[in-house]
């Protein structure tokens, strides 16, 4: 699974629930104002168990666009490591959405959110009832395009990490039986054909997921 960098202007938002991070794909970046001189016990607390997927970044110099200039830098820094991984900005400042508009041209994945539980994969991870958890790997398997999982194996999985491994067996196996029964993928000899919302017929996946 790709990873989610998460890059939060505490200046704008103070996430109270960091929580929802934990045991997922996540790097977690807290930009700190150069006037903010003490952390809520709290989310100190809680960045501590991320170790080192999780770091203050506490900017230099003051101005209304001071903050915003380390996010692009560090965004652009990280880019350059990890081309295909996924940038989420956490503010309420929608002064960052010409940059975000931009990179996105360049084919850059990053979006802003204005709340920890915004981003995607957490709403996705939270979900409760068999409805929603359809819904959620519908959505996704459409986005994969021709990167759906080929075979029931590599399918169980894929739908394991979309819920951080957080699936009981149970689970996994009634929600592949509902997939089933709605004739929304069919496995033929462990070969798996999908007939998704926005396809004309079952097509078999040509490459498997990430």
């Amino acid at each position: 699974m790709k990873t989610n960098y998460i890059l939060i202007d505490f200046e704008n938002v103070q996430p109270k629930n960091l929580e929802l991070l934990k045991g997922g794909p996540f790097k977690i970046k807290i930009f700190i104002g150069n006037n903010q001189t003490k952390i809520p016990l709290e989310v100190a607390s809680s960045l501590q168990s991320f170790g080192s997927d999780a770091e203050y970044i506490k900017i230099e110099g003051s101005g209304s666009n001071a903050l915003d200039f380390h996010i692009a830098f560090y965004i652009g820094q990280l880019t350059a490591q990890d081309a295909g991984g996924y940038f989420h900005i956490i503010s309420k400042d929608t002064g960052f959405d010409p940059l975000i508009k931009h990179l996105r041209s360049k084919k850059i994945f990053v979006q802003r959110q204005k709340d920890i539980f915004d981003i995607p994969l957490i709403k996705i991870a939270n979900t409760k009832t068999i409805e929603e958890k359809i819904e959620a790997v519908v959505d996704n398997l459409i986005k994969r395009k021709s990167t759906k999982p080929r075979t029931h194996k590599t399918l169980l999985g894929t739908i394991k990490s979309l819920f951080f491994n957080n699936l009981s067996d149970d689970e996994l196996s009634s929600l592949m039986d509902e997939l089933v029964k709605r004739k929304l993928i069919i496995i033929t000899e462990d070969k798996v054909n999908y007939n998704l919302p926005d396809l004309q017929a079952p097509t078999t996946a040509t490459a498997e997921a990430d």
